[in-house]
């Protein structure tokens, strides 16, 4: 049987495979190492978002067993707290060590080369708008006021409940994080961090009644150019959306 001609991805696959006495990298200069947070140099203004809840909420296996992907999002919106829950579960801090802070989400490397930033349509006490979450200090910072979540459909190749979600969670990665210390295997590394985030959303949002969907189609440079990333050294890989949902 004839087999398929070698595509990039086939060949990135086996390239930057690890054998024995074949694992690449090197020594580390820790003086070129990228910061691991993004302050937005672009920043309008800064919201500090409510203290995360840490003890109770659904427990995990119930969240586990009703997880689906929800496309149909009513008009009502989600509250301020139920957008800082969220963020926490997705990428805030929940340990540190030798004052370096670990994350809700594991990573390669503990390096996080995931940003994230948020089209807010509905959420309760915040205009509609772009905003970049600020790790540290559990704050947004503004970066852009007004409706964009039609424009952020059409980036999602039309995607109907991009508009009728109440916020999308727009996930880029800033590269040379995970290059730093993995090269070209660190891409592998970067698209895993994703998932770990994107799943953590789809419980966290289950466990508060919402209903959720991870994106994975989209044109990248449209969504790059919405949130102002460059496409290189930062590039949208993922988004997901939530709302109340119908019914």
């Amino acid at each position: 049987m004839n087999q398929p001609p070698e595509g990039i991805g086939d060949r990135y696959q086996r390239e930057t495979k690890y054998s024995r006495g074949r694992l690449g990298g090197g020594f580390l200069d820790w003086s070129t190492q990228p910061e691991t947070f993004k302050r937005c140099e672009r920043r309008q203004g800064e919201i500090v978002l409510p203290e995360p809840e840490l003890e109770g909420g659904a427990p995990l296996w119930t969240a586990i067993r009703r997880r689906r992907s929800r496309r149909e999002f009513s008009s009502e919106p989600i509250s301020l707290p139920q957008l800082s829950q969220l963020l926490w579960a997705t990428q805030g801090i929940t340990h540190s060590a030798r004052d370096y802070p670990f994350r809700a989400c594991p990573s390669a490397g503990a390096l996080y080369p995931i940003e994230t930033y948020l089209v807010v349509n509905n959420v309760e006490e915040l205009s509609a708008g772009i905003y970049h979450f600020y790790v540290p200090k559990h704050l947004l910072e503004i970066l852009a006021q007004g409706a964009f979540g039609r424009d952020l459909a059409q980036a999602a190749l039309g995607q109907h409940m991009v508009r009728r979600a109440a916020v999308v969670f727009v996930w880029t990665t800033v590269v040379q994080r995970s290059k730093w210390k993995y090269q070209e295997r660190g891409y592998r590394y970067i698209y895993l961090d994703g998932g770990h985030i994107g799943q953590n959303l789809y419980l966290a949002a289950t466990a508060l009644d919402l209903g959720c969907c991870t994106i994975g189609a989209l044109f990248d440079e449209e969504v790059n150019q919405l949130i102002s990333v460059d496409g290189k050294e930062e590039t949208v890989i993922y988004m997901g959306a939530v709302g109340r949902m119908q019914g």
